[in-house]
């Protein structure tokens, strides 16, 4: 098991920030904006109620499950009831129990790469197996259902689709989902549908539910999703699962031999984003759009980058592979991402994340969730740090 390239990448940045060095950092996957008024307000208010802090229901109160329920049923268009949610710990502990409760030993499950740099980890540590489905930038990084038919064998379980794409802020089309949704139910496959950041979506791009497609992808979709992303919640560590009831009793036996509940005030919290205001879901998506049109054509304009427009999420993924193998002024040979992006964040002062930790190297990504002057000084400082590679 490896560790989370991306927690590394922002640690090591945040350590030189620390000493004093004067660091831009383009890693970590978490939104600069401050936590909205009214979520911070409900829970000044909760906490003079008396009951607040205390253990609730290892799935989650009450009240959170059926907002939850609500949102995911008008979304998805399905017909989901709050015992058919688990809230947990953010979204990757709602992964991470999914994966312990349906796979066995050997069990595969195919990831499109590139992929959130956990997913194969996660597979591997409950006992699975992770199979890698190359994409290309060329095709926005969408997987086909041509791919997913030919990798399916006797042993495989499920597909894991994260759309939009974290690393790549690909956003799949409804005729590219109506057909993994066909193959899906042809290989009688189950789908983790990853939608952390299904509501972070630019242009005339817009997010299609696979559960959406007809009942019988429905009944193999399973739900996560999270506060995280959308309502800048990312230390609030509120995520969910919408699954069949079996599947949630499962997880939920899992979770409460390990975690037990989600922080209670946590998810007052996530309840308040839920069903207050959602204007400022809209402001945010609004400065992160003209952020994502910013960092694209900087990245462009340096020399031997090639950049796709991201559709979604928060994330550039340029290809840098034209600087892999070139000589850095202190004459090292960088002939790997993870020697460039160490080279960059040690003398360019601007730290990226390699793309071999998302199964794609020669690539990096940058978050644009950070703000304009960051954006524009820290890819300046990327291009001028290219341009000294001999």
């Amino acid at each position: 098991m490896k560790p989370s390239i991306t927690l590394a990448v922002t640690a090591k940045a945040a350590k030189l920030k620390a000493a004093g060095v004067d660091v831009i950092s383009f890693g970590a996957g978490e939104p600069d904006f401050d936590t909205p008024v009214h979520i911070k307000a409900a829970v000044h208010a909760a906490l003079d109620q008396p009951g607040i802090g205390k253990y609730t229901d290892v799935t989650g109160i009450l009240p959170l499950r059926k907002a939850i329920a609500a949102e995911l049923s008008a979304v998805h268009h399905v017909a989901i009831e709050p015992d058919q949610v688990l809230v947990s710990t953010g979204a990757k502990h709602s992964l991470y129990n999914l994966f312990m409760a349906l796979l066995d030993p050997g069990d595969e499950v195919l990831i499109p790469a590139p992929y959130w740099v956990s997913y194969p980890d996660m597979v591997m540590l409950a006992g699975g197996r992770p199979v890698i489905l190359e994409t290309r930038a060329e095709d926005d990084f969408a997987v086909t259902a041509a791919q997913v038919r030919e990798a399916c064998g006797p042993r495989t379980r499920a597909i894991v689709l994260n759309n939009p794409s974290n690393p790549t802020g690909a956003v799949y089309a409804r005729k590219q989902v109506e057909a993994l949704a066909e193959v899906a139910v042809e290989k009688d496959l189950l789908v983790f549908s990853d939608d952390i950041y299904r509501q972070l979506v630019y242009g005339d791009a817009a997010y299609h539910s696979i559960a959406a497609i007809g009942p019988d992808i429905a009944r193999r979709t399973i739900l996560v999703d999270g506060a995280s992303k959308t309502y800048a919640m990312t230390g609030w560590r509120i995520g969910y699962t919408a699954a069949p009831l079996p599947l949630i009793k499962a997880m939920t036996k899992i979770q409460g031999q390990s975690t037990s509940n989600p922080s209670h005030i946590s998810q007052v919290a996530a309840l308040a984003a839920l069903t207050g205001p959602q204007d400022c879901v809209a402001e945010m998506r609004r400065a992160f759009n003209e952020r994502r049109l910013t960092m694209v054509k900087l990245l462009r304009a340096i020399p031997g980058v090639a950049c796709r427009e991201p559709k979604g999420a928060f994330y550039a993924f340029p290809d840098v592979s034209a600087y892999l193998g070139k000589k850095s002024p202190e004459g090292h040979i960088l002939d790997d991402d993870v020697k460039l992006c160490d080279w960059l964040v040690e003398v360019g002062k601007v730290a990226v994340v390699p793309g071999s930790g998302f199964g794609a190297p020669g690539f990096v990504r940058l978050s644009y969730a950070c703000s304009m002057q960051d954006i524009e000084v820290g890819v300046g400082r990327l291009g001028k740090a290219l341009a000294q590679l001999s």
